[in-house]
């Protein structure tokens, strides 16, 4: 596996499992290397920083010395941040290997205050069980390392799509599969709609926890967002202490898993490798709370009812879900189930019981379940989808949530 990265991240032998009365072994991947992330401060400062992971036969380093040597290490992209996990098998290069076939891409998208590295360890397993495919990882604009990357407004789901549909183009990607949880599910569906180009037909859209509609708020007690981004558009832009945070937080009412998950966006702001007295916010709270607004309004039920032919969209929701799903939503998207199926496209709906929005508390079904789920999304992209049962589409649809659930432990 290589992993193509353009900053560094936000603050991250063989196995077998049993799957029905089968047991399935993973072999361990060779070793594998990395080629680099950018935009990157000294690039080439970092070309022989190695690391392994011995237990995931796995070997990262952040430059390939090669392209180091060379001196033709890719243009910084002045559009998002961004990794780009490749399986083992993957030789391409959009910067060296034009010549060869582009392997399969994925491309996943984090929600409101979250990250590309929320989907490190997910897209990390999913190169070694699929290891001609690549996974593309972005920073969505005003978060993370994408937050340097000043953008003009208006920062919208539509705008936001515009930048992730930008930077497949600039690194000549041509996605197969779009995931995207919560807001980044809006912008995944936006990004179908807006582009017949980099797009290829089929394509497949995984819409988790969001409806295409107006967000409607769910009861009291829940780990509001649009709370969350008032309490911390309060908190002073330097931090001395992230527990500090954590407790402000759980005093006006959030629960602790959620309050320390935000503080992983506080960074050191002391000079590398010295021991930080003070944190600074590595997100534009400005342009999130204006993203926030975007996602509650934004409505793109014409590309759910009218499906381009070739795009499947999945959507997944979560049977606490943070937001409240209306009964017309779930009417509206069975019926553009039928009417899909009539135009060679596809739209389907899955609930999840007993999970919520933020988190889904049983992880054990991953285990049994994840190299069923990636098959058949494999499959689909390969145009074999439609010959699986309802039942198999609905365990990749369970495995597919209580995977990314269990790796990214909570995330919006």
């Amino acid at each position: 596996m290589a992993a193509i990265s353009n900053l560094a991240g936000c603050s991250h032998g063989g196995s077998s499992v049993n799957f029905g009365e089968r047991r399935l072994t993973f072999r361990p991947t060779p070793a594998l290397k990395t080629r680099i992330s950018w935009p990157s401060k000294n690039p080439l400062a970092v070309g022989h920083l190695g690391k392994g992971y011995k237990n995931s036969g796995v070997r990262m380093a952040l430059v390939d010395e090669k392209l180091a040597r060379r001196g033709d290490l890719p243009k910084p992209s002045d559009i998002l941040a961004f990794d780009l996990v490749q399986g083992a098998l993957v030789k391409w290069s959009s910067v060296t290997d034009r010549s060869l076939p582009e392997p399969p891409t994925a491309v996943f998208l984090h929600g409101i205050l979250g990250c590309r590295k929320n989907w490190g360890t997910f897209t990390r397993r999913l190169a070694q069980e699929f290891p001609t495919w690549q996974f593309l990882l972005v920073d969505l604009r005003c978060h993370g390392d994408s937050a340097s990357i000043k953008k003009r407004g208006p920062h919208t789901v539509s705008s936001t799509a515009l930048d992730v549909l930008k930077l497949v183009r600039q690194l000549r990607l041509t996605p197969r599969v779009l995931v995207g949880h919560s807001f980044g599910g809006k912008v995944a569906l936006s990004m179908a709609e807006q582009a017949a180009k980099p797009l290829a037909r089929p394509v497949r859209v995984w819409v988790l926890d969001a409806t295409p509609g107006k967000v409607r708020p769910g009861g009291d007690g829940e780990d509001h967002p649009e709370e969350l981004i008032s309490v911390l558009s309060t908190l002073p832009q330097e931090i001395s202490s992230k527990r500090d945070v954590v407790d402000v937080l759980v005093r006006k009412g959030f629960s602790k898993d959620v309050a320390q998950w935000v503080v992983t966006n506080l960074r050191p702001t002391g000079p590398l490798g010295s021991s930080p007295s003070t944190f600074s916010w590595v997100f534009d709270l400005k342009g999130i709370s204006e993203m926030y607004k975007s996602y509650e309004e934004t409505n793109l039920w014409k590309i759910v009812e009218d499906v381009p032919r070739g795009v499947h969209v999945n959507f997944l929701k979560a049977e606490r879900s943070l937001h409240r799903w209306a009964l017309e939503d779930l009417q509206r998207i069975h019926a553009a189930e039928e009417l899909a199926a009539e135009e060679a496209a596809g739209v389907e709906m899955h609930v999840l019981e007993d999970a919520g929005h933020w988190h889904i508390r049983t992880a054990a079904h991953v285990h049994s379940s994840i190299f069923r789920s990636m098959q058949i999304i494999q499959m689909g992209s390969l145009r074999f989808f439609p010959l699986l049962s309802s039942e198999s589409k609905l365990e990749a649809a369970l495995a597919w949530s209580y995977l990314i659930s269990s790796d990214i432990a909570a995330f919006y």
